[in-house]
């Protein structure tokens, strides 16, 4: 029986392990039927012959850029039915300045609020706050957060630029610190999925490092999307 294929596109910052995390996944999607390939740059999006045999895209490719060819190679392959999947920095703080990348994500990472001023010490650490990730009543018989009830951790926080195409499953709620600028909690969306043509997408935004992907509820959540999101 062929397998389905899936693309892993990784690199871009080295802070979010995109070899590491990626690697994390590579078993499970093996395990559940997908032949893997990984590529660690965008520019593969360009290549139809490849694209067009892709059930799943899983991209762990923060900032950076991505070239117009590619981009328009990766829209078409959603449109027509393949998934596209990530998590944390890797998927919504990809290729910054390319709107049209924006739209097909629906979300776009904004901050991470971190310590204190005095409580820094110039690691990542520093952006590193407990919070609450809060899976709506809605998402309860959803098959990526079904018998997934609110979990904490202490990781970065994403406040995320969103629109409401976005079908949100989990919420995060940023509090207001006598410190901040901000005057009311702000609630941004953590995990949500997206139809695009007759494609879907996944995103997860808590996955900093490989230590928060292992958190059994986040590992659970990524990877019970990326099976929802392949062709």
């Amino acid at each position: 029986m062929t397998s389905k294929q899936a693309l892993i596109v990784r690199g871009g910052w080295d802070g979010h392990q995109p070899v590491e995390a990626t690697d994390l996944f590579i078993p499970f999607l093996e395990k559940n039927g997908y032949s893997v390939r990984i590529e660690d740059s965008p520019r593969i999006y360009a290549d139809t012959s490849v694209m067009g045999g892709v059930d799943l895209v899983v991209q762990c490719f923060s900032m950076g850029s991505i070239e117009p060819d590619a981009l328009s190679g990766l829209r078409s392959a959603v449109e027509a039915g393949t998934g596209f999947a990530g998590w944390h920095g890797g998927i919504t703080d990809a290729f910054r300045d390319n709107p049209d990348y924006l739209q097909l994500v629906g979300g776009q990472f904004a901050c991470h609020p971190g310590k204190p001023e005095a409580e820094r010490t110039g690691e990542q650490s520093d952006n590193y706050v407990p919070h609450r990730v809060n899976i709506l009543p809605a998402a309860a018989d959803h098959p990526i957060t079904r018998g997934i009830e609110d979990f904490d951790l202490v990781t970065e926080q994403y406040w995320v630029l969103a629109d409401d195409y976005c079908d949100v499953l989990a919420t995060t709620t940023q509090a207001v610190r006598d410190f901040d600028p901000w005057h009311r909690p702000v609630t941004s969306p953590a995990v949500w999925t997206r139809s695009w043509g007759a494609g879907k997408v996944f995103v997860c935004t808590p996955g900093h490092r490989v230590e928060v992907l292992e958190d059994p509820n986040v590992r659970t959540i990524v990877e019970r999307g990326l099976l929802w999101a392949g062709r």
